[in-house]
C-alpha cells in the first residue's frame, strides 16, 4: 500500500511540475505541496537498493537547472527551466531523506564481519 502512496505522490508531483512550470512559475502554494511529496517520496517510496541509483539521478537533476535558458525561441528555454525547478523542488526532499536513511544504515551497529 505505501508504495502505492508513494508512486502515486511522484505522479502527482510530475504533474503539478509540468503544470506549474508551464502556467504559474516561482509560485509558494505549489513548492510547498512539491516539498511535502517529495517527503512523501523519500519516506514511502525509495528502498534500500534504490537510493544510489535515486541519489545520483536526483544530483542530475539538480546539477543541469537553468541549462535550457539559452534556448529564447517562443520561450521553451524558460518553459524548461521552470518545469526542471519545480521537479528539482519535489526530488529534493526525497533526496534527502534517501541520503540520511542511507547515512542511518551505514552508521548504525551492524554484523561484525
Amino acid at each position: 500500500m505505501s508504495g502505492k502512496v508513494g508512486f502515486w505522490a511522484f505522479v502527482v508531483g510530475l504533474v503539478l511540475s509540468l503544470i506549474g512550470g508551464l502556467l504559474v512559475p516561482q509560485n509558494a502554494a505549489i513548492v510547498v505541496i512539491l516539498v511535502i511529496l517529495g517527503l512523501v517520496i523519500g519516506f514511502l517510496n525509495i528502498s534500500a537498493k534504490e537510493t544510489q541509483l535515486f541519489l545520483v539521478a536526483t544530483i542530475a537533476l539538480i546539477v543541469v537547472g537553468g541549462v535550457f535558458s539559452s534556448l529564447t525561441v517562443l520561450s521553451i528555454g524558460k518553459l524548461l527551466d521552470q518545469i526542471l525547478g519545480y521537479v528539482a523542488t519535489l526530488m529534493a526532499p526525497a533526496a534527502i531523506v534517501a541520503a540520511i536513511k542511507a547515512l542511518w544504515a551505514v552508521g548504525k551497529p551492524g554484523e561484525a564481519e
